[in-house]
C-alpha cells in the first residue's frame, strides 16, 4: 500500500509539473509580424466567434426544445409536412452568416495573392532536405542546411532550444521591404511554411508558385517543410531572419565577398591536409545524414563508403558522381550546392578517411575546369 500511495503522489506531482510546463502553451493562431499575418489572424477569430456564436444558439434552441418537449411532461409531437415561413427563414439566415464570411475572407485572399510592386525578389529552390536561396539581380546564391549535431538527432547529447528548427544560413530579408517570393522544387514537392509571416506556399518542381511578405519587425522567425518530402522531411526547417534595411545592405556587401572568396579559393593550390580539414567539415554539414559520419551508410539506400569500389576505385569517377549525382537513386548533385574548393575537398576527404587511405588529393582548380567545360559544353548544345 505504501509503494502505491507514493507512485501515486509521484504521479500527481508529475501532472502538476506538466501543466505548469504548459501553461505558456497556446493552441491558437499567432498574429504575427506582417499586416498579411495580422488579417489572416483577425479572420480566424472572426470566423471563430461566428462559429460559437451559432453554436450556443442552436444547442440552446435544441436543449430547450428537448426538456420542454419531453414526453413526461405529456408533449405530443405535432404532424405537419411544411412550413414555407420556417423554411425561408433557415435558407436566409445561413445565406446571411456565409456572405458575413465570404467578405473578409475575400478581402484578405486579394491582398495574399497580389505580389505586384515588390522591391526584392529571392527564389527559393526545395531540395531533398534543403532550401536554395537566390537573391534574383542581386548575385546571392546559397544552400541553406540543417545545423543540428548529429549527436543530438542520435540522443548522445543533450538537445538544445532550437532542435532541428537551425540552420547553417538564414534566409536574411530587409524589413519594411515588400518582398516577392518565387517557390519552386527540384526533385519532390516541398512546401515553404513560416507561420509568423503568414506564408505557406507549395514548392512543385518544374512549376512556380508566388508568395509576398512584408515584415515590419527585425528578429528571427521559424518554420519548416509542411510536406511529407521523404525519409528526412522532418529535418528541413527553414529560418528567415528580418534585419533593418541599412543592415541587409551590409550583408549583402558581405555575402557578395563571401561568394568572391570562395571562388578564389578554388584558384590556389591546396595540400592535402588543407582539404582534408575543410572536406570534414563539408562531410559532416552535407553527407553525413545519409553516409553516415563514419561512413557506413545506411544500405541499399545510401552505400558505404568505407572501402567502396567507387571511393577507392577512378577519381573521374568518384568526382563525376559527387557532380551529378546518380540518376534513379538518392545521390543528388552537388554541382551547383557546393563551391569549387568544397567539392575538391569532400572528394578528397572520401578517398583518404576512414582507413581508405588512397594518398590522392583533388584540386580545386581540376572541379573549375570541370565546371567550366560543361557550362561550355550546354553553350555549344544550344547553338
Amino acid at each position: 500500500m505504501g509503494t502505491i500511495r507514493i507512485t501515486t503522489c509521484s504521479f500527481m506531482l508529475s501532472l502538476l509539473l506538466v501543466g505548469n510546463a504548459q501553461a505558456a502553451w497556446t493552441l491558437n493562431l499567432t498574429p504575427g509580424v506582417t499586416e498579411i499575418s495580422r488579417s489572416v489572424y483577425n479572420l480566424h477569430m472572426t470566423i471563430f466567434w461566428i462559429c460559437v456564436a451559432i453554436g450556443v444558439v442552436v444547442f440552446s434552441i435544441m436543449f430547450w426544445s428537448i426538456f420542454h418537449h419531453r414526453k413526461s411532461r405529456g408533449a405530443k409531437a405535432h404532424n405537419f409536412h411544411e412550413h414555407t415561413l420556417v423554411e425561408v427563414i433557415w435558407t436566409l439566415i445561413p445565406l446571411g452568416i456565409l456572405v458575413a464570411m465570404a467578405v473578409p475572407a475575400t478581402a484578405t485572399l486579394i491582398k495574399m495573392y497580389d505580389p505586384s510592386d515588390a522591391e526584392l525578389d529571392v527564389q527559393i529552390t526545395g531540395y531533398q532536405w534543403k532550401w536554395r536561396y537566390q537573391y534574383l539581380d542581386q548575385e546571392i546564391d546559397f544552400f541553406s542546411n540543417l545545423s543540428t549535431p548529429r549527436e543530438q538527432i542520435s540522443n548522445e547529447a543533450q538537445k538544445q532550444a532550437h532542435y532541428l528548427l537551425e540552420v547553417d544560413r538564414h534566409l536574411v530579408l530587409p524589413t519594411d521591404t515588400k518582398i516577392r517570393l518565387l517557390l519552386t522544387a527540384n526533385d519532390v514537392i516541398h512546401s515553404w511554411w513560416v507561420p509568423a509571416l503568414a506564408v505557406k506556399k507549395d514548392a512543385i518542381p518544374g512549376f512556380i508558385n508566388e508568395a509576398w511578405t512584408r515584415i515590419e519587425e527585425p528578429g528571427i522567425y521559424r518554420g519548416q517543410c509542411a510536406e511529407l518530402c521523404g525519409v528526412d522531411h522532418g529535418f528541413m526547417p527553414v529560418v528567415v531572419e528580418a534585419v533593418p534595411p541599412a543592415e541587409f545592405e551590409q550583408w549583402l556587401a558581405d555575402a557578395r565577398a563571401q561568394q568572391d572568396a570562395a571562388a578564389a579559393a578554388a584558384g590556389r593550390s591546396w595540400t592535402l591536409e588543407e582539404l582534408m580539414t575543410e572536406g570534414e567539415q563539408v562531410y559532416q554539414r552535407v553527407c553525413a545524414a545519409c553516409h553516415q559520419p563514419n561512413g557506413t551508410g545506411m544500405p541499399p539506400a545510401f552505400p558505404a563508403l568505407v572501402n567502396s569500389p567507387v571511393v577507392l576505385g577512378d577519381v573521374e569517377r568518384h568526382i563525376d558522381i559527387v557532380l551529378n549525382g546518380v540518376q534513379g537513386s538518392a545521390m543528388q548533385a552537388f554541382r551547383e550546392q557546393l563551391s569549387a574548393a568544397e567539392l575538391a575537398a569532400v572528394i578528397t576527404y572520401e578517398r583518404n578517411a576512414w582507413g581508405n587511405n588512397t594518398g590522392e588529393a583533388v584540386a580545386p582548380s581540376r572541379i573549375v575546369q570541370l565546371l567550366q567545360g560543361d557550362g561550355q559544353s550546354e553553350q555549344e548544345g544550344g547553338q
